[in-house]
């Protein structure tokens, strides 16, 4: 969606507070997500893999943010990358709830 988003992840003053894996369970099918819990919002990316293949490249020497955790580093040196799934969801609309194990 277009809208003025640019410095959404730019506060400073915004504290990631966890990160992490998830499989998200939509109508038809399972979507690999990568969560990022934030102390005002929470931001669902949605987990992509780069398909082709870099000749002779050694990916192990792709520049990676040292405070990312060491999953989502090896899954960016793998060429891995992930985009916004949706609008970022502020923590005073969340509401979260139990549901049983399928």
């Amino acid at each position: 969606r277009e809208n003025s988003s640019e410095n959404i992840l730019s506060s400073a003053n915004r504290l990631l507070l966890h990160e992490g894996r998830l499989t998200l369970a939509e109508s038809t099918r399972l979507l690999d997500v990568y969560l990022f819990l934030f102390d005002d919002f929470l931001l669902i990316t949605k987990i992509k893999r780069n398909k082709k293949k870099y000749g002779g490249s050694d990916t192990s020497l792709i520049p990676v943010c040292p405070s990312l955790t060491p999953e989502l580093q090896s899954f960016i040196r793998e060429g891995g990358f992930c985009t916004v799934l949706d609008q970022p969801i502020p923590l005073d609309r969340l509401i979260l709830k139990n549901v049983e194990p399928i």
